[in-house]
Parts: structure tokens; C-alpha cells; sequence
């Protein structure tokens, strides 16, 4: 699968709803309790780099990770002038950097898409490798809780001028993974609509794995809160932060 083709075009449009600037000021609240005011700052996830130019605002010079080519493309023809962001289409798990980071963070459930533990192993072991001494792991996650009570065997539709969607979800709960089939309606010339069809999968994780994964990866769990919020996961938390610090590279 390759994720966000055809959605990459409208991916903005349909997304309009969230609150990135209220996000932004929780993340670089989140950033600055733990000294981090300025510096390299790396976004895994970046997607069409709303919240990597909102970073850059903030005073952070960022760097922009994602898998998908079509997301990037977009980030990229948003840039401003003065914009200093640096953007490379990688895949998390396999994240190569010529430096070290302040911070890396993470959001909109990126995290999610990976499916395999080994692979949220592997993704936590390269950015434990790449940050700084002490450096700061910020990333979000989506609940067992909302796969199974909120998104789970649901329909979401949304009808614009400029394109509509059908998302279907379906959620395994042996597996924890939920399925997304999204049909794609883009309006192109003379008021025709081309469509799209994709399907994407997200895991949920408990939050005792994600920490024991954190640590076997060599890094310090620190914190994990209810979204937007410095309380405790709740068992009707949709979405979760969670907190992790390098504390020394091991030599493999």
C-alpha cells in the first residue's frame, strides 16, 4: 500500500477541522518544560507540514520526515521564503540523519501505522540513536479505546465542491487493528471527479507495551497524558501523549 496517494491532494481540505495552532501550543508547551526553546527540532509523520511550519514559527529549526512522496510535494510548494525547513521522504523505520536533535515529535497518530512491535522497536531504537543527550520524544497515539468505541464498524462521509470522501472503518480487535477503506472523489477540469480508492491500517497499542518498547529501545519513559492535557490516561482517552528521554546510546 501506499499510503496518502490520491488523499494527499485533499488532505488539507479534509482536515480543515483541526485545531493545529492550539496542537502547536501544546507541543512547544510540552517542548519548553523540558528546555527545549530552540534547536533542531525533527517531525516523523510531517505529512503536508502544517504543524512543521507552525514548529518553525515557534523558533525551532525543523526537519520534516515522511513516507509519502505526494504529502511532501505539498509541504514542499507551502514553504514560504523564509522557511528553512528541511524535508526527506523516509521511511520512520529506516530514519538516517547526518546530526542529532533537540526533540523529536510526532502527531495525528502517526505512530499508529505502525503495525508491527518490532517496527515501533526499531522506529524508537533510531530516534533514541539520533537525538541529543537527554534529548526529548514527543509523539501521539489514537486508544484501543476509540478503535473500538468510536471508530470501529463506523462510515464517515463528507461532500464539498472541491472533492468528497466515504471512510470506512473496520477494527480487528484480536489483531487491534483498524482498517480504513477510503473512497476518494477529487474534482479535476470541466467539473469532472476522478476517483480514488485506498485503504490504510493503524495498530493500537497499550500503553505498558509502548513503554516497555521505549525502554528496550534505550530510552526513559517519562509521561504519558491524556491529550491536550497533563492528566493521566483515562479509560476513555481517545488519543494519548506520551514522553520518552534518550538517556545513552548503546553500541551495537
Amino acid at each position: 500500500m501506499e499510503a496518502y496517494t490520491g488523499f494527499a491532494e485533499v488532505y488539507d481540505m479534509f482536515m480543515d477541522n483541526v485545531p493545529y495552532e492550539e496542537w502547536n501550543t501544546y507541543l512547544t508547551g510540552l517542548l519548553r518544560e523540558y528546555g527545549i526553546n530552540e534547536g533542531v527540532v525533527l517531525e516523523l509523520g510531517c505529512g503536508t507540514g502544517k504543524m512543521t511550519r507552525l514548529l518553525a514559527k515557534s523558533g525551532y529549526d525543523m526537519i520534516g520526515i515522511d513516507n509519502s512522496e505526494e504529502m511532501l510535494e505539498i509541504a514542499m510548494a507551502s514553504r514560504q521564503e523564509e522557511d528553512e525547513i528541511l524535508y526527506l521522504q523516509q521511511d520512520m523505520r529506516e530514519l538516517e540523519l547526518y546530526g542529532t536533535a533537540k526533540a523529536v515529535v510526532s502527531i495525528c497518530d502517526s505512530m499508529n501505522y505502525i503495525l508491527e512491535e518490532e517496527d515501533l522497536l526499531e522506529v524508537f531504537r533510531r530516534v533514541n540513536t539520533y537525538l541529543d543527550p537527554g534529548g526529548i520524544f514527543i509523539f501521539d497515539m489514537n486508544t484501543i479505546y476509540k478503535y473500538q468505541e468510536l471508530l470501529g464498524e463506523t462510515t464517515i462521509c463528507e461532500n464539498r465542491e472541491e472533492g468528497s470522501f466515504i471512510w470506512d472503518n473496520y477494527y480487528d480487535e484480536e489483531e487491534q487493528i483498524n482498517q480504513y477503506d477510503l473512497t476518494l472523489f477529487i474534482r479535476e477540469e470541466d467539473e469532472l471527479y476522478r476517483k480514488y480508492e485506498e485503504t490504510h491500517f493503524q495498530r493500537a497499542y497499550e500503553v505498558e507495551t509502548v513503554k516497555k518498547l521505549l525502554e528496550k529501545a534505550g530510552m526513559e519513559f517519562v509521561a504519558a497524558y491524556d491529550a491536550f492535557t497533563h492528566e493521566s490516561v483515562k479509560p476513555d482517552s481517545e488519543r494519548i501523549y506520551m514522553i520518552a528521554r534518550e538517556k545513552g546510546k548503546k553500541n551495537e
